[in-house]
């Protein structure tokens, strides 16, 4: 049929009827429970920028990320088979009666990349599987496939009888193969080696009886130590130093030999594999403090003499494309790797150059520029990890999806944030849904919706104060209307330095010998574009302590926890708790453990029984012996206070402070940590919480709360004001106040402008990031900054304050 011969049945100017489909333009939320949230319902315009802000722990992440993303995610998932979900994640259905309008989420969230000493940046982008193409088509002299350079892939050889089946016979055949791989063969494509420093390990001159040993779990008496004085191969009463080269070879590296010692068959091996095997091999954060301790001191690290670090084989570094090796290319600051690759005009490779160049353009972009592609994924900082998740997406073709940025802005100096925000919008003219958790007010003054949950922080929180636009947002009377647009004003008197931490010739990653003296007995910040060098002045000269001085350093490492820890377990509050209840009840402290004797033994101790269903999201049902309460029965009739110990962890951090602080239940030591717990701020927090439960900004704080503990005289600080709303960054600048004003000194890394015009001194990085920076640029009081605006953080100092 014809259409042009159809007749048009609307009236003149009638408006076409709307296409079922293009009704679908929001997404509906209906009675979210997600942890804190309260039957939250809401309705988010899908292709506009909708950023959702709060306090800390108001609900934000529950909201986005446990309800609306898990949920796509989970759907998504069950379109696979079977087969495949068996190897994939199970997400259960999050706690919520109607999600609508779902399209697929992408995720960029915060989590630091895996710390897998293989990871670097340019594996966890494909920048090098591009790179390891390139050089295997153009490099001089050819060496293979892109296997030949990959630091991942051993060289391989091999040979032997296959049996193959011709015309009806089986026939043996003998076949050889090969793989070129680039892999170091002595680093194992590490880039380092480790070696035990025999000295941590005995003393030389003593004997075995005598104790030379001085391994942890090598006392005399123990099996670990009777292996080695009865096993015959050297005298035991003989000092190690007089030892023959035979007898001190298999002390230390004898191949495992079976034996019999006491009568018991065992297996002998030389020291030095034995303590790899048994301590090397486990992850350094797992490991008893004492054994870590002794690891710390006994092992050295230091760059392959073979690769020279690199991680890559000889003939893989000896190929090459106008001067340049792989290794070469891959160390080089990514933004002049961007501009060789632009050098090269090779038609036989034209579409694998474009896309190896939009990468690296990518990276510019988002101003990562200043990394090298050799960059091991786990030294990234959150803020750069996220940042290196978004480079895939940037030249995605895909629209009409989700994605969910939690607080993109981390780690980014004010210069920087507008450049973020460019590529939020970017990415929503594209017709994509774009969900931001986000506090800095410079990211939500460009959004198109605001969600603000509050009122307050857990329990205090998770119901919807406010919708709109930004202009209902700074009119409404919520905590972030009211503090939208409040500015930290410049101190009118800033405190005098008692002393200096001297640091001289500083040159850890990309500073040049740069020399600065860091005051003592104020309030400091370290300022500067990310890439600038601030960590590496700070953490690379201070780390293990100056001058004497004990350093205390919070940075934003994450907290590891299992769903059993909580606040309580992990600032060490449980083990006073647990002595008082043990000497009010004349019984062991161990009962009032969940992880030990006075656990449930239905769940455990976990207060919930989990079912695994295979490829189906596993079901997790509260325990019915002890109703989620986590204690046997019996452990739950002794009392302190008049309270029981679920009760006692089920209280808020506010309540327990009172409850330890005076009468039956008085126990100065959960006094203490209670107080400090509040002082950053979580006086809503239970005691009982699961650690896994806890948002970013409440996890930084409670490691904070930890810390202040600890008796130093210098505290450094790592963007302390990560994930905290602008109402809690007045709280965290008076703690920094207290902490100053009780004798301490702190130095703080940070982009927030109120912490820099709250300081009392202030030393800027830069002028630019990697080796653009590198240099101080300026020393002096906030005042002198604003007043100079020679650098950019003066510059944006001055136009936050208002001068």
């Amino acid at each position: 049929m014809n259409t042009a011969s159809r007749t048009d049945t609307r009236t003149p100017g009638q408006p076409s009827a709307r296409h079922p489909a293009d009704s679908h333009d929001v997404i509906r939320v209906h009675g979210a429970r997600v942890n804190n949230l309260k039957d939250v319902s809401i309705e988010i315009p899908k292709r506009r920028l909708t950023v959702f802000t709060g306090v800390s722990g108001s609900g934000k992440s529950s909201l986005v990320f446990g309800t609306i993303a898990a949920e796509s995610q989970r759907l998504i998932n069950e379109t696979y088979s079977a087969f495949v979900q068996g190897f994939m994640p199970t997400l259960t259905r999050p706690e919520v009666d109607v999600l609508e309008g779902l399209t697929t989420a992408i995720i960029v969230d915060q989590q630091r990349m895996g710390a897998d000493p293989r990871s670097t940046v340019g594996t966890a982008t494909d920048a090098n599987a591009m790179l390891r193409i390139l050089f295997s088509r153009l490099g001089k002299p050819h060496i293979g496939s892109p296997k030949a350079f990959s630091f991942n892939v051993p060289s391989i050889s091999g040979a032997g009888a296959v049996t193959v089946e011709r015309g009806g016979k089986k026939v043996k055949e003998r076949r050889e193969f090969s793989i070129t791989g680039g892999m170091c063969p002595r680093c194992e494509g590490r880039g380092q080696v480790t070696d035990l420093d025999p000295a941590q390990l005995y003393d030389a001159s003593k004997s075995l009886a005598e104790g030379a040993l001085s391994v942890p779990g090598y006392k005399a008496g123990g099996w670990n130590h009777r292996l080695y004085s009865e096993s015959g191969f050297f005298p035991a009463d003989k000092p190690i130093r007089d030892f023959t080269a035979t007898e001190l070879h298999d002390f230390l590296h004898r191949e495992p030999t079976r034996m019999k010692i006491a009568g018991i068959n065992m297996t002998y091996e030389g020291l030095v594999p034995r303590i790899r095997k048994s301590m090397l091999a486990k992850d350094r954060e797992a490991m008893q403090p004492h054994i870590r301790e002794f690891v710390d001191r006994a092992v050295t690290y230091t760059d392959c003499p073979e690769c020279g670090g690199t991680r890559l084989s000889e003939a893989a570094r000896s190929s090459r494309i106008d001067g340049l090796g792989i290794a070469d290319a891959c160390a080089l600051q990514i933004s002049d790797l961007a501009a060789w690759v632009a050098g090269l005009d090779e038609p036989s490779v034209a579409p694998l150059l474009a896309t190896l160049r939009q990468t690296l353009d990518s990276f510019v972009e988002i101003g990562l520029g200043y990394l090298s592609l050799d960059r091991p994924a786990g030294t990234l900082s959150g803020g750069e990890a996220q940042r290196v998740k978004m480079i895939r997406h940037l030249g995605s073709s895909l629209t009409d999806t989700t994605y969910v940025f939690d607080e993109p802005t981390t780690g980014l100096h004010p210069h920087d944030i507008q450049r973020m925000n460019d590529l939020l919008l970017r990415l929503r003219d594209k017709g994509n849904t774009v969900l931001v958790v986000e506090h800095k007010p410079e990211v939500v003054a460009i959004a198109d919706h605001v969600v603000d949950l509050g009122p307050g922080a857990g329990t205090a929180g998770g119901t919807v104060c406010f919708e709109g636009d930004v202009e209902g947002l700074r009119a409404a009377g919520t905590v972030t209307g009211r503090h939208f647009d409040d500015r930290a004003a410049l101190k009118e008197t800033v405190r005098k330095p008692t002393g200096a931490l001297e640091i001289r010739g500083a040159n850890t990653h990309n500073l040049r010998g740069v020399d600065v003296d860091i005051p003592l007995g104020v309030l400091c910040a370290v300022t500067g574009v990310a890439g600038s060098g601030k960590s590496s002045l700070v953490h690379g000269s201070l780390g293990g302590g100056a001058a004497g001085v004990e350093v205390v350093t919070v940075d934003q490492s994450p907290i590891r926890g299992s769903r059993r820890s909580n606040p309580a377990t992990y600032t060490g509050l449980l083990e006073p708790i647990r002595k008082a209840f043990a000497k009010a009840n004349g019984v062991k402290p161990a009962l009032f453990s969940a992880n030990s004797e006075g656990a449930c033994p239905t769940c455990n101790g976990a207060g919930v029984v989990y079912t695994d269903l295979a490829m189906m999201a596993g079901v997790a049902v509260t325990c019915e012996e002890c109703e989620g309460k986590r204690f046997e029965a019996s452990v739950l009739e002794y009392r302190l206070g008049g309270r029981d110990i679920s009760e006692v962890l089920a209280m808020p951090v506010q309540e327990a402070e009172e409850f330890f602080g005076a009468g039956e239940a008085r126990t100065p030591a959960a006094h203490r940590i209670l107080g400090r717990l509040a002082d950053v701020g979580l006086g809503y927090l239970t005691l009982g919480q699961p650690l896994t439960t806890l948002s970013g900004g409440e996890r930084q704080r409670l490691k904070l709360a930890t810390h202040m503990a600890e008796q130093g005289g210098v505290y450094v600080l790592d963007e302390p004001t990560a994930g905290l709303h602008l109402a809690d960054v007045e709280q965290l600048l008076a703690l920094l106040d207290r902490l100053v004003d009780s004798g301490k000194s702190v130095i703080v890394i940070e982009h927030h402008q109120a912490v820099m015009a709250h300081a009392d001194w202030i030393i800027d990085l830069g002028p630019g990031a990697g080796h653009d920076g590198g240099r101080v640029v300026f020393e002096g009081t906030p005042a002198d900054l604003v007043t100079a605006r020679s650098t950019l953080t003066g510059e944006h100092l001055a136009a936050y304050v208002g001068t």
